[in-house]
């Protein structure tokens, strides 16, 4: 149940072409506390409740948990949640032997494009596409909890 994934800053719209796969995503945080987060998202067509854990000091693995949910089940919990939902659409792209999970945000978080990769281990070998940028993983201010509470759009930075 250990997440390990690194996460980096997307510096144009390449991804787009090499996608496979793409998914519209809305999601919220009943808990949005670093230490514990609890999320309710729904994509496509299917809910899911998930709980993750505080990062580790490198920020690239932490507890995970996910369990699918009834879609009218995600509904009703998201309207439950804090302020901030998230709206998104994922592609996933391959690069190697692994999968980008490359997200596109909306409303609050517009402008801001992120690419995830799972790895196995904290020291795997990956394949860095031409349109990856900056790495950011560890840096908080990238979780979606987080931009759920402080949306990209308002950052002084930006």
């Amino acid at each position: 149940m250990l997440e390990i994934e690194r996460k980096f800053l997307v510096k144009s719209g390449a991804f787009k072409t090499e996608a496979f796969s793409l998914s519209e995503i809305k999601q919220g945080y009943l808990n949005s506390n670093p230490e514990r987060a609890v999320r309710i998202r729904i994509k496509k067509n299917t809910g899911y409740l998930t709980i993750k854990g505080k990062s580790d000091e490198s920020g690239t693995t932490r507890f995970e948990w996910e369990k699918e949910i009834e879609k009218e089940e995600a509904e009703a919990l998201l309207k439950l949640c804090e302020p901030g939902v998230i709206s998104k659409i994922r592609y996933e792209v391959k690069a190697g032997e692994h999968v980008y999970e490359v997200d596109e945000f909306f409303d609050e978080n517009d402008g801001l494009v992120l690419a995830e990769i799972e790895l196995n281990t904290s020291d795997e070998k990956f394949i860095r596409p031409n349109w990856l940028g900056e790495e950011v993983t560890g840096d908080v201010r990238y979780y979606n909890s987080q931009l759920s509470k402080n949306p990209f759009t308002l950052w002084k930075e930006n």
